[in-house]
């Protein structure tokens, strides 16, 4: 059982772990500063934590999320919801930044971050992108868990080593302990974890039943050990990195040049200084493969799911929109690419995490269909006014925002999602969530 567990654990690892899982732990040890720890702390919770119980919760629930939420609030919403997801993880956001993190890692620092060599780079990733997903084989499925370990290891190599090397004392840029947590918190949102789980469990659902099991007693445990040995994994590469940055000197003026970004700034510089050239060219090397691997596999998923939810057009086609738009939207580099996904991701993840909320409730306590869906639509409302008001400036609606505690923190939608369940247990059309099945 606990064999099982843990080789479905490392699967898990491997399938996720991405650009951001590298990039942002870095740069948040440096910006934190003397509080550091906070800030971590909020980084694992929302980068592990939401993450792992959305993956564990969505291979017990009876034809996984999109049924669920189906149920609960209503089919079209699902496909709504559903399709913003797999775009997020997909074309928009994951498949680009997976391309311009293996740009900024393994390339500029020989090329310089310049739009020309972003462009042939780019244009040479997607091509192999595009042959492999065309055509999806367990080569794929091989390379990449083989280099994952590789360069979880490497990782690992660099994060100890520089750990015992650097000593800087960096201030930072977050002012106190709570301000610290929040905002590691909402960082923690840029890993799309969170939203790739509500995908990803239906592999781990498959690989458990590859695996074999004799009971559903067996199964529970196996998933438990799976989750624990996943959130053991990152959560231990996210503390290193983010010690690694914490650690780390920059000087002003590549703090001062809006086209770089400190968190791969810190993996090859700190890369090139332990090890030297030797060692920013295995690392640049293990980013780009293990990178183009998530990036040809992320195309193959979303790919699949458009297919069965809309399926107009084949399978090809879909193959060749992704990646067109995957290479165009790594061109605009990588800060330009998070900062375009910031808002998107302040809407969804607070949406994700209603939806595990009131699924996990209700399979204990019955609760009125439409107070459910009037929770989750109230989390989405919300969610888009203070993103309107966070990130657009929207200055009357951040005066609204500061009379509700943590109301300008990036957590308004608690009080939608809170009304909403209250309203869920007052209605009187209520259901009770079916058994965790599997």
């Amino acid at each position: 059982m606990i064999k099982k567990g843990f080789l479905i654990g490392l699967l898990l690892f491997g399938i996720f772990f991405g650009a951001g899982n590298l990039i942002f732990p870095a740069e948040l040890g440096f910006r934190a500063g003397e509080n550091f720890y906070p800030a971590i702390l909020g980084f694992v919770l929302s980068g592990v934590g939401i993450a792992i119980i959305t993956l564990v919760l969505g291979t017990m629930v009876k034809g996984g999320y999109k049924n669920e939420i189906s149920i609960k609030v209503d089919p079209k919403f699902a496909t709504s919801y559903l399709t913003m997801l797999y775009l997020a993880i997909g074309p928009f956001f994951a498949i680009p930044r997976t391309a311009s993190t293996s740009f900024s890692i393994g390339i500029a620092p020989v090329t310089g971050n310049s739009r020309l060599p972003l462009l042939i780079f780019s244009l040479i990733y997607f091509l192999f992108a595009y042959l492999i997903a065309i055509n999806p084989s367990k080569l794929m499925d091989r390379v990449g868990k083989v280099l994952t370990p590789m360069f979880a290891m490497l990782i690992l190599i660099l994060i100890v080593f520089g750990n015992m090397n650097f000593n800087a004392v960096n201030q930072g840029e977050m002012s106190g302990v709570m301000s610290a947590l929040k905002t590691g918190f909402l960082e923690g949102y840029n890993t799309l974890d969170a939203l790739a789980s509500v995908s990803f469990c239906l592999i781990a659902t498959s690989s458990i039943k590859a695996f074999g099991f004799s009971s559903k007693k067996e199964y529970i445990k196996i998933m438990a050990v799976v989750g624990i040995v996943t959130a053991i994994f990152f959560s231990s590469l996210y503390i290193g990195l983010g010690a690694l940055g914490n650690r780390f000197s920059i000087p002003t003026d590549v703090l001062s040049d809006p086209d770089t970004n400190i968190g791969t700034y810190i993996l090859s510089t700190s890369s090139y200084k332990l090890f030297g050239n030797f060692g920013q060219i295995f690392l640049g090397a293990m980013t780009i493969l293990t990178c183009f691997t998530t990036t040809a596999g992320l195309i193959v998923v979303v790919s699949e799911y458009f297919v069965e939810t809309f399926p107009r057009f084949r399978y090809k086609t879909y193959v060749n929109i992704f990646t067109f738009v995957g290479f165009a939207m790594s061109n605009f580099g990588l800060n330009t690419i998070i900062k375009i996904s910031v808002p998107v991701l302040r809407i969804l993840y607070p949406i994700t995490i209603v939806i595990v909320t009131i699924v996990i409730l209700n399979k204990f306590v019955r609760l009125s269909k439409s107070g459910m869906a009037i929770t989750v639509i109230l989390t989405t409302v919300f969610s888009a006014i203070e993103v309107m008001g966070s990130v657009l400036k929207v200055e009357s609606i951040n005066s609204v925002m500061t009379l509700f505690i943590g109301g300008d923190s990036g957590f308004f939608w608690i009080y939608a999602s809170i009304f909403g369940i209250i309203v869920s247990l007052i209605l009187k059309d209520k259901i009770k969530g079916e058994s965790f099945e599997i």
